[in-house]
């Protein structure tokens, strides 16, 4: 079933609220998604371990589901571990691989742009394993360089953790000759795919990754759905122990239903790669570029690259507006800014701040991030409401 113009049908949790332009923030849950998990909170509610007839249909569910996440992004079913977030999955990942490395000072590299999931946990295997960890700048399109990778490696480095996909400016990092400068050294490699997989076409065997981060409602599935793809034969330590589920690395019950929700947001994010549904997007999104800098000339600036991005980020500053005023002022527009609020003061973004962006510029940023439900109507809206309340400052 499709709405006018081959948009989907309008999502309920859309209807009559403001033009949603926060996609990178958190998706709406797909009703499909939501109707193909209702069983498994309901009839089908046996332990999938067990060995009764109650645990058939939500083991097969579970297998199911697997072959489903791995299918998008080109694993084995036996290479995806449930978890119940995507900061757990690059727990998983991180502590994981150095625990499970036996170094008495294991090395982990990463870079300055990454999600706080990833930073964090560098820190706390620092604070708690005497991890040793470095940090790469980026570029001004906020891009880690391979060759400042090259030179960090060393032969206790254990794992090296670079995100496909930035969550504010969208920028695309070159996984694949980063992932190879690690594997010639003999390390792991993770990435984490939170705001990429589903969005584009990505493919483990193609791009050389050992760990990847996979999170649900980032593709229209319910928080709390997650996966981390291990490739086979690497080593981690379990993130949670005891009854030795997920293949002994996340002991715990299965949720039969939020593996279920995450299977089916995956088979139809591959459905929309499969129809174009990037083009589309991005299409979108430059149309609304487009429509602003025609009308708000000389003031509007994008912020990170114009090509290597995701399709349906479109982070820009507009000179002479902060962010959060500008958003304000608009009123019919659910976006992001780039600046976070602590009581009443607003601070530049660290992801704008390390590419290099002075304090005026990254304070006035919105981050603007499309989706399945964005409409040719709303850019239009959207548009129009920004301009509005730009050309009154």
């Amino acid at each position: 079933m499709k709405g006018r113009g081959g948009d989907p049908p309008p999502h309920p949790g859309l209807a009559g609220g403001p033009v949603y332009l926060d996609y990178n923030a958190t998706t709406p849950v797909d009703p499909r998604v939501a109707e193909a998990m209702l069983p498994y909170l309901t009839e089908f509610f046996g332990n999938p371990s067990s060995s009764h007839p109650f645990s058939q249909e939500p083991r097969q569910a579970l297998a199911a589901a697997r072959a489903q996440v791995a299918g998008l992004i080109g694993a084995g079913p036996g290479e995806i571990v449930f978890t119940g977030s995507g900061s757990e999955a690059d727990l998983l990942a991180l502590r994981g691989a150095v625990l499970a490395s036996g170094r008495p000072h294991p090395h982990v590299i990463t870079q300055v742009t990454e999600h706080p999931a990833v930073l964090e946990t560098c820190r706390a295997l620092e604070r708690l394993h005497g991890a040793r960890v470095t940090v790469l700048p980026v570029d001004g399109h906020g891009l880690v360089e391979p060759t400042a990778l090259d030179t960090a490696l060393s032969e206790d480095t254990v794992l090296v953790s670079v995100m496909a996909a930035n969550n504010e400016t969208g920028v695309l990092q070159p996984i694949r000759e980063l992932a190879s400068l690690t594997h010639a050294r003999g390390a792991l490699f993770h990435c984490d795919g939170a705001q990429a997989v589903g969005r584009i076409r990505l493919d483990v065997g193609d791009l050389g990754v050992d760990l990847l981060t996979i999170v649900g409602h980032k593709m229209y599935a319910p928080k709390g759905a997650a996966a981390l793809f291990v490739r086979d034969g690497v080593r981690l330590e379990p993130v949670v122990y005891g009854g030795g589920q997920e293949h002994g690395l996340r002991a715990g019950t299965e949720n039969a239903a939020l593996a279920v929700a995450l299977g089916t947001a995956a088979r139809l994010a591959a459905a929309d790669l499969a129809a174009g549904s990037p083009a589309r997007i991005a299409a979108l999104r430059d149309d609304l570029h487009e429509r602003l800098t025609d009308s708000l000339p000389g003031r509007v600036r994008l912020n990170g690259p114009e090509k290597n991005r995701l399709p349906n980020t479109l982070n820009v500053s507009v000179d002479g507006v902060l962010g959060h005023e500008l958003l304000a002022a608009a009123g019919q527009i659910a976006a992001s800014t780039g600046s976070a609020c602590h009581s009443g003061n607003h601070t530049p973004s660290p992801v704008l701040t390390a590419m290099g962006l002075d304090e005026t510029r990254a304070l006035g940023a919105l981050r603007l991030s499309l989706g399945r439900w964005t409409t040719a109507e709303d850019i239009e809206t959207a548009a129009a409401a920004l301009i509005r309340a730009a050309s009154a400052q």
